[in-house]
């Protein structure tokens, strides 16, 4: 396709992102008021809670959160102070940390999910049929696949 996204195009990728960052900015507020969590919060304690020994390294949690290390040594940070993450030196690597989860970041997961999942459901999966959910999944895991920094078809630094 050369130049810019035109018609139909446009006006989807204009819905996706207009309808994500509403969707995204009512279960960040919701989560917020009913839990005192952040949607980064909530994603970082679930990811420490599904990571061996509720840990990981800092990299691979910035990776998976798609956050620049600077970003992510904020998120910790802030998080750190409410006692939800701690910060470990990383043994085979002086250079390196771990991210890992506390008892209190465990706790506060469990406490926010099922209203967070609620949320969800109500707020998006209750308006999608079958066919929609298995659409989404194949549209988004195949964009996930391609601007993945580990696909070499893609060049480094070059994400938008």
């Amino acid at each position: 396709m050369t130049g810019g996204p035109t018609g139909q195009r446009l006006a989807a990728w204009r819905a996706y992102i207009e309808s994500s960052q509403r969707l995204l900015t009512l279960l960040g507020d919701e989560l917020r008021d009913r839990c005192g969590l952040s949607l980064p919060d909530y994603h970082v304690l679930l990811l420490l809670s599904e990571a061996p020994q509720r840990r990981l390294r800092m990299g691979e949690l910035a990776n998976r959160l798609v956050f620049s290390p600077s970003r992510l040594t904020y998120q910790v940070a802030t998080m750190e102070r409410r006692d939800l993450v701690r910060r470990e030196s990383c043994p085979q690597d002086r250079r390196g940390s771990h991210a890992v989860l506390t008892d209190h970041g465990l706790a506060s997961l469990r406490a926010a999910a099922p209203g967070h999942l609620a949320a969800v459901q109500h707020h998006f999966l209750d308006h999608l049929d079958d066919a929609d959910v298995t659409q989404l999944e194949k549209v988004f895991t195949a964009l996930d696949t391609r601007l993945s920094p580990t696909n070499s078809a893609t060049p480094a630094g070059k994400r938008t």
